[in-house]
């Protein structure tokens, strides 16, 4: 018998890591254990310890994965988002699970499947049918008029804007620069959808947009909209029929202009729906 190769499985066993669930089996069934050589090539085998077959090896790396598969160690764990439980035998695993990414089953109303490649059963996101869309990890049916977080939409559209926190949305762009008289007409017949209609905001709102403009400027810039002017805005509010507050939106500070001889930018917003 070789001795050589009954060493260097020793050797490679001492390598495997220590398993203190397995089982062990007492068998005497020569072909159960993987003896079922009558002779091998030149003596590169391991004799069956209760009979006359023979396990045949060709290299190292053979007597190697034979241990490990002796062990259950017989998963590669390749697959799409598949890792090895616990510990390596020779690269292989006496099991594999999903990487935890993998943990829609995409199936259920507004579902049309899942995305990309599935992990036992399992999709890192899905795809929505007609009228849904993927939204906070699920298929949510589309708004597609009205306050949809942090955006209100018309027709699907975004028409305005509010950073968490703010009671009133922010139209997507200015409606120009004007006296006070002309900019509390034109906020009045702005339209955000149909018969929603906006306002000129008042000093309190001017000055969330100015503490929430990183915000509300993101949110104007990724939906097509033009960020706040660095400038001086009309509010609604005035102290006499003359003089009306105006903020501007670069420092927050409030000041009174005449409404009829000092011009601002104006921007409506909407308060109710």
């Amino acid at each position: 018998m070789n001795t050589k190769l009954f060493l260097l499985l020793g050797t490679s066993l001492s390598f495997i890591p220590t398993l203190t669930f397995a089982q062990c089996v007492a068998t005497q069934d020569c072909a159960t254990l993987g003896y079922t050589e009558t002779s091998c090539n030149g003596g590169k085998g391991i004799k069956c310890p209760f009979g006359n077959k023979w396990a045949c090896l060709t290299s190292e790396e053979e007597c190697l994965n034979l241990a490990c598969d002796k062990l259950g160690f017989s998963y590669t764990c390749t697959g799409t988002g598949e890792q090895g439980i616990g510990n390596a035998c020779n690269g292989k695993y006496q099991g594999c699970t999903c990487d935890s990414s993998y943990q829609y089953t995409c199936s259920g109303t507004g579902y049309s499947g899942g995305s990309g490649s599935a992990c036992g059963g399992k999709y890192t996101s899905c795809t929505c049918s007609s009228g849904y869309e993927w939204k906070n990890s699920s298929c949510q049916q589309q708004i597609l008029n009205g306050p949809d977080g942090e955006v209100y939409k018309c027709n699907g559209k975004v028409v305005g804007v509010r950073a968490t926190g703010m009671g009133f949305y922010v139209a997507m762009k200015d409606l120009g620069y004007m006296n006070w008289t002309s900019a509390n007409s034109s906020s009045q017949k702005y339209s955000f959808c149909g018969k929603v209609k906006g306002t000129l905001p008042t000093a309190d709102q001017l000055r969330s947009i100015y503490q929430n403009k990183s915000r509300v400027n993101s949110l104007l810039s990724t939906n097509n909209g033009a960020k706040m002017t660095e400038k001086w805005y009309w509010s609604s509010n005035c102290f006499d029929s003359n003089y009306c507050y105006s903020v501007d939106v670069s420092n927050g500070v409030m000041d009174g202009y005449s409404s009829y001889d000092y011009n601002a930018y104006v921007r409506p917003v909407l308060t109710s729906w």
